[in-house]
């Protein structure tokens, strides 16, 4: 059987599945569960993109305190790949833990730094958690790289640890990520998997997090954006090719409650480009990396959601030393209506409350 869809029923499954109506989350296990893996890039142009993300579901009750207390002190949510996730997920993360390295040159490496690795693991044991300027470099064979980290040998070392499951990340500070033994940091009592059970688990909760999916996609990583042969065919009217629908979305969507919400730019809805233009017909391209010359929609603009819609995006900037949100420019991508751009306006303004500042620039009374 396949489900035949219209555009506007597939957005508001990819929508109401990443908890972006107005039926809100209860807190924020509740929401990462929900989502599976919650992005954590730390530029703060607005807000580092968790702390965005959470907020953009649960609105002003959320603090980045409380996400650190689930992390550091809970221990409900773990660091992975670069990416917040349940704790009870874990068991489903164990076998792609024991892949890690990937590449043959990551294993020689590590082959060749026995040693070392084990020097890491008994600082760690005698005296973590430790940021990776606290261990020594004392590797036997240098890491190579065209890009950042050649010769970084210290964190290089943890970043393949932590990806094998050796060691774990125990928390952040402002100086960044905190490193700890993965026993002191993950649970020892949760079950063991197959590879193979774990990878249709995986597959299922990343479609029930985004509702509709393809098949195959482009490779990541650490997250994909596919899920495989999970869920049930499906058609997008006026889409080429087949999709993977969760069958319990298609109830779901149909209860839609529709509100306004600013976009981190690396929220899991807007992510996938091909899958942005296909369902949503929208374009956007974070341009923090492009000369200022070269950019269209400005450093660090946020995507803005109407409904199940994409009408634009807003240029601001955070600047805490003058306790200000900036507004610079709102896109339209269409003519915003008086009730959007009020819809719009009134969004901003509980984005500027929750960051403790006051609105300047376009937006500003």
């Amino acid at each position: 059987m396949v489900e035949r869809l219209s555009r506007a029923h597939a957005r508001r499954i990819a929508v109401r599945a990443q908890l972006l109506t107005a039926d809100r989350p209860a807190d924020i296990v509740e929401t990462i569960d929900a989502l599976t893996v919650v992005n954590i890039e730390p530029t703060a142009a607005i807000a580092p993109s968790a702390d965005h993300i959470l907020w953009s579901r649960l609105g002003w009750p959320y603090q980045p305190a409380d996400l650190r207390r689930l992390v550091e002190d809970d221990r409900a949510i773990f660091e992975w790949g670069g990416f917040y996730r349940p704790m009870t997920d874990l068991p489903l993360i164990r076998p792609l833990m024991r892949e890690r390295p990937q590449s043959a040159d990551g294993r020689k490496w590590l082959a060749a730094n026995d040693v070392f690795r084990r020097e890491v693991l008994d600082r760690l044991r005698a005296d973590g958690p430790l940021r990776p300027a606290d261990i020594p470099d004392t590797a036997q064979v240098s890491w190579r790289s065209s890009g950042w980290t050649n010769d970084r040998n210290t964190m290089q070392m943890l970043e393949i640890l932590t990806a094998r499951g050796e060691v774990a990340i125990a928390g952040r500070d402002a100086k960044g990520r905190l490193f700890d033994l993965a026993e002191r940091v993950y649970p020892s009592d949760l079950p063991e998997l197959s590879d193979e059970d774990a990878a249709r688990e995986r597959a299922e909760r990343r479609l029930g997090s985004l509702g509709l999916a393809r098949a195959k996609g482009v490779s990541q990583p650490y997250e994909p954006v596919d899920v495989g042969t999970v869920g049930v065919t499906a058609e997008v009217e006026g889409v080429e090719g087949d999709w993977r629908l969760d069958p319990a979305a298609l109830e779901t969507a149909v209860r839609f409650r529709p509100r306004t919400a600013l976009l981190s730019p690396f929220d899991r809805l807007v992510f996938d480009r091909d899958r942005l233009r296909d369902l949503f017909g929208y374009e956007y391209l974070l341009e923090m990396y492009k000369p200022a010359a070269k950019r269209r929609w400005g450093y660090f603009a946020l995507p803005i959601l109407h409904g199940d819609r994409f009408v634009g995006k807003l240029d601001a900037k955070a600047d805490r030393k003058a306790g200000v949100l900036r507004v610079h420019a709102i896109h339209e991508d269409e003519p915003f209506s008086a009730e959007l751009a009020q819809a719009v306006d009134a969004e901003i303004r509980e984005l500027s409350r929750w960051l403790g500042l006051e609105v300047a620039g376009l937006a500003a009374p």
